[in-house]
């Protein structure tokens, strides 16, 4: 119980610590990216190489999502010029998962001791900076927390059911992995743990994979969220969202295991591993949509809207 306890208590200093980062790049860059993000997004290109640069700033997919939904229900955008940032999106979400394979645990004290010193400074700038220190500093811990208790929580017998359940049934693993993520709103967050129970070796990495891939579907419920009430061209946007990632996820299924060999090759670390995995899948899927985003708004668009009667 003890260990559990842990567990959650590692999983909300995460979802702080992601927050509290967000929080600090945000007041750095986030109105101008925000105003950026309206007037450059009239070719899909653009719209995509701004979801990718935008999403690697604020290290969080969901905000830019968010951020794209109050832009189409304002009327900045149109929907048709969401699909490239959607695509950006997906690609630039996978730096966080890259960023945590990093080992930094010598630097978490340090770095909440920096962030505080800055952050008293009356500098808006220095203040900006000391949260995301506080913030970076905060994910590690919790990333340090999960690897501590990993192992011993692999030993609980729910645990132990579920992991053997996910092995045998890629679904199962799949399916976990969108339920997690859509209860946390975070696929950061979802990967870190998984990426502890793999680095742990209670996981095999085609398990993890699923998982991960789960999670890309998971994290469309915040876009979706925001887009209640907010029109119907803030809906196509979260629907456009979902659909990416359910058929991009549905087309990886029987690959699972070839991606796996294919990021195996890359590197010996376990969890990098998973973190070239989830590159390698968003990148793929996010170029094969690039050139038809005119085509997947139109499909979406016919979907989605009901016709008069």
């Amino acid at each position: 119980m003890r260990d559990l306890a842990l567990f959650v208590l590692f999983i909300v200093i995460f979802l702080t610590g992601m927050f509290v980062l967000r929080i600090g790049l945000f007041n750095l860059s986030g109105k101008k990216l925000k105003t950026l993000l309206g007037k450059i997004t009239n070719r899909p290109w653009k719209g995509f190489l701004a979801g990718v640069l935008f999403t690697g700033i604020l290290q969080s997919s969901s905000a830019v999502m968010v951020m794209t939904v109050g832009l189409v229900s304002s009327g900045s955008i149109a929907f048709r010029q969401t699909i490239g940032i959607i695509l950006g999106t997906n690609i630039g979400s996978t730096f966080t998962a890259e960023f945590m394979t990093f080992s930094l645990n010598s630097y978490i004290i340090p770095g909440v001791i920096s962030g505080a010193v800055l952050w008293l400074l009356p500098s808006t700038l220095t203040r900006s900076l000391g949260t995301a220190l506080i913030g970076i500093s905060s994910i590690f811990a919790a990333m340090s927390g999960f690897k501590f208790l990993s192992s011993s929580l692999a030993n609980y017998p729910f645990t132990k059911h579920l992991l053997a359940e996910m092995d045998r049934h890629l679904f199962i693993a799949i399916l976990t992995g969108v339920i997690i993520t859509a209860i946390i709103h975070s696929s950061s967050a979802t990967i870190g743990i998984t990426m502890s129970f793999l680095a742990g070796g209670d996981m095999a990495l085609v398990t993890a994979i699923a998982i991960m891939l789960g999670s890309n579907v998971g994290t469309c419920i915040t876009g979706w969220m925001a887009s209640i009430g907010s029109g119907k061209e803030a809906s196509l946007t979260a629907y456009a969202h979902i659909w990416l990632n359910f058929l991009g996820v549905l087309l990886f299924i029987p690959l699972i295991h070839y991606l796996g060999t294919f990021a195996q090759a890359l590197t010996s670390s376990k969890d990098m591993q998973l973190a070239h995995a989830s590159v390698l899948f968003n990148v793929i899927t996010s170029l094969a949509v690039l050139p038809f985003s005119k085509q997947f708004a139109s499909i979406v668009s016919r979907i989605h809207t009901r016709k008069k009667t």
